[in-house]
């Protein structure tokens, strides 16, 4: 429909196939272009929220100082508050020319100083994934170059001093190619200043023609007796290294506690001047109580994100599995807060009940 006006809302996420509108509002989701689109909750201007005490239209200008914006009550509230009913999105063209690369950077820290450069000197990619070496090495055994091919490209890769580092992704959309490359000039240079090398487009384009292939190439191995989930975070720039290191090991120490020794890759795909998400990957065989398994390291990784300067969930939600460590984040007082929200607007709490609120014994 926006496509024949000549217009894109430019978010998709993973799950686009089988989300809603609605869906992405209740959950903030984030799209794959989230660095030159924004998130979801970024494009929202007006809501209409069906509520136990009544309907609420929020949202009647581009800007409002009237008070707290009580859209932000919604957004994110995944159906607890209410039911959204309809929304009003921020849409722009559709771009003329469109072009996805891929660069090599010689380790995780100086991709993640590129990314952190760009975002501060406004001269980020609409796309921006940086992969881990790990997710990195899977990532081109599973789409790179294969054969005689395969063996020139790591020969490349180890006299350009950027073997087993890190792989980044940039897209960017734009009117013209001149706008386009204007854009790609800024980002290359600061690439280049870390030691990074540019693998040129059929990287990017490979990437982009299977970035939503990640839920079926899972249910494979979830038939295979794999276990193959995600954990998502964001901290500021000052603690992304720590916040890595701390998940990363959380979960890579759980995992093998419980079973065969795990593979657990991370990146970063959501950038914003002052921080970044880390999206982690494990698979690991699966053990006779895979979900038992599994909660461990979930715990585990979630606890870590606590201790090392993260939130709970960058655009995942809460649902029921983060709302155990919502104290942790948004602290008793914030929780009561949000119990008198649910109990204003839903006194009889029939709306999804259980999802968003710890219980009142975690709460304390």
């Amino acid at each position: 429909m926006l496509g024949a006006r000549g217009l894109t809302l430019g978010h998709l996420p993973q799950s686009w196939e089988r989300a809603s509108i609605g869906g992405y509002v209740a959950t903030r989701s984030a799209g794959q272009a989230s660095s030159g689109f924004g998130r979801s909750d970024d494009m929202v201007e007006a809501i209409r929220v069906a509520t136990p005490i009544g309907e609420l239209e929020l949202g009647k200008a581009t800007r409002s100082a009237a008070g707290p914006d009580l859209r932000q009550l919604f957004i994110g509230s995944e159906g607890a508050l209410g039911i959204i009913t309809e929304v009003t999105l921020r849409v722009r063209r559709t771009a003329s020319v469109t072009r996805y690369e891929g660069f090599m950077l010689p380790d995780w820290g100086s991709g993640a100083a590129a990314f952190r450069e760009m975002a501060q000197t406004k001269s980020t990619a609409d796309v921006m994934r940086l992969s881990d070496p790990f997710e990195t090495k899977a990532s081109l055994a599973m789409s790179g170059p294969q054969g005689t091919t395969g063996e020139l490209f790591h020969k490349y890769l180890n006299l350009r001093n950027v073997a087993g580092g890190a792989l980044a992704i940039l897209g960017w959309e734009g009117a013209s190619r001149d706008l386009v490359g204007a854009r790609r000039k800024a980002a290359i240079r600061t690439i280049r200043k870390q030691g990074g090398i540019t693998l040129g487009t059929s990287v990017g384009t490979a990437w982009r023609q299977h970035r939503f292939d990640g839920p079926y190439q899972r249910d494979e191995l979830l038939d295979a007796g794999y276990i193959a989930e995600t954990v998502e975070t964001a901290t500021h720039w000052r603690h992304l290294g720590e916040l890595y290191s701390g998940v990363r090991d959380a979960i890579y120490r759980t995992l093998a506690d419980h079973g065969p020794t795990p593979y657990v890759m991370c990146h970063i795909s959501h950038v914003y001047e002052t921080g970044a998400s880390l999206y982690f990957t494990a698979i690991t065989g699966a053990s006779s109580d895979p979900i038992a398994q599994w909660q461990a390291a979930k715990s585990a990784a979630t606890e870590a994100m606590v201790r090392h300067h993260g939130t709970i969930t960058h655009h995942h939600a809460v649902g029921r599995d983060h709302a155990p460590w919502l104290t942790d984040e948004i602290g008793i007082e914030g929780v009561r807060v949000l119990r008198s929200v649910k109990a204003a607007v839903d006194p009889a709490r029939v709306m999804n009940p259980g999802v968003l609120l710890p219980s009142a014994t975690r709460e304390q």
